[in-house]
């Protein structure tokens, strides 16, 4: 099963700080934890991370869900300069509600200048039949809002023009 969720929002930043900061900052500004979802730590094997086809290993700390260390890996499938990023992050190191992968969307519309739009998406896959209606509860109650929280995390970056970790 797909369940999707997106929200949309503006940014008052240029296209490029828009379009680059969620991926090319350093991740552990952007996922800083959020109920059971545990911060990340650090990332390891992020050398060509930014382009298309590369990944990383991502590591996140103790939580309720997690006992820290090794978490996931973050693919980046697509990348359209100033426009788009498509990554898919799999390989969960812990029991995710019988999710197997995550699919991320982030599109950048430039509306004037210094004014961005975002449309944030994730699509979160499931093969469990007995959990699909908890899958989706799941996805449009707690996963919006903790994308809430992240993509306020990356507009934080924005304003305060964070140097980007990956080029």
């Amino acid at each position: 099963m797909e369940t999707k969720v997106k929200i949309t929002t503006t940014f008052n930043c240029t296209l490029e700080r828009a379009f680059k900061s969620p991926m090319l900052c350093d991740v552990t500004k952007v996922h800083t934890g959020y109920g059971i979802m545990p911060k990340i730590t650090h990332c390891t094997d992020d050398e060509k991370w930014g382009q298309p086809n590369s990944s990383k290993k991502v590591f996140v700390a103790k939580s309720l869900t997690h006992k820290g260390g090794f978490g996931s890996v973050d693919n980046i499938v697509e990348r359209i300069e100033n426009k788009y990023w498509k990554i898919e992050i799999n390989q969960f190191q812990a029991w995710m509600l019988g999710f197997y992968k995550f699919v991320g969307e982030w599109q950048t519309t430039e509306l004037e200048k210094n004014k961005t739009l975002i449309e944030y998406t994730y699509t979160l896959y499931s093969n469990n039949i007995f959990l699909y209606p908890i899958n989706w509860i799941f996805t449009h109650t707690f996963w919006k809002k903790y994308m809430k929280h992240a993509l306020e995390n990356v507009r934080k970056l924005t304003i305060n023009e964070e140097p980007y970790k990956y080029l």
